[in-house]
C-alpha cells in the first residue's frame, strides 16, 4: 500500500487516483498524527509525505518513525523551494524530495523503485 500524508485534498485526491491508476493500493491522510492513529503504519510499502503539515510537520513524523524504528520508504513533496529541509531529509533516509506540481511519471518510477516490485 501507498500512503499519502498531504493537508490538500485536492493533492490527496489526484495522488490517490494516479497511484490506483497504477496497480497500487492507496491511503491518504491530512495530518500526521492521523496517519500516526491510523492502522497503515504497518502496512505502508512507501510513504508520500509533505513537507509543511499543520501539527506535526513531515519532517518530524520522519523523525518520529525513525525513533519508532518503522522503516518505510519515503518520498517528500513540497510546494516550496526549501534547501535545508531537502537536505535534512535525505540526511535522514528519504528517497526522495520532489517539488510541487509533481511530474506523475517520475513519482510512479520512484514508487516502482521504493517497492522493488511491480505493483499487487
Amino acid at each position: 500500500m501507498i500512503t499519502v500524508v498531504d493537508d490538500d485534498p485536492s493533492v490527496r485526491k489526484a495522488l490517490s487516483r494516479l497511484i490506483k491508476t497504477a496497480g497500487y493500493d492507496a491511503e491518504t491522510y491530512g495530518s500526521a498524527e492521523d496517519f500516526l492513529d491510523s492502522s497503515a503504519l504497518d502496512g505502508s510499502d512507501c510513504l508520500i509525505l509533505d513537507v509543511h503539515l499543520p501539527g506535526m510537520s513531515g519532517l518530524e513524523l520522519q523523525a518520529e518513525l525513525s525513533r519508532s524504528r518503522h522503516r518505510c520508504p519515503i518520498v517528500f513533496i513540497s510546494a516550496f523551494s526549501d534547501e535545508n529541509a531537502r537536505i535534512e531529509a535525505v540526511r535522514n533516509g528519504a528517497i526522495e524530495f520532489l517539488p510541487k506540481p509533481l511530474d506523475s511519471e517520475h513519482l510512479l518510477n520512484i514508487i516502482d523503485q521504493a517497492v522493488g516490485a511491480s505493483p499487487s
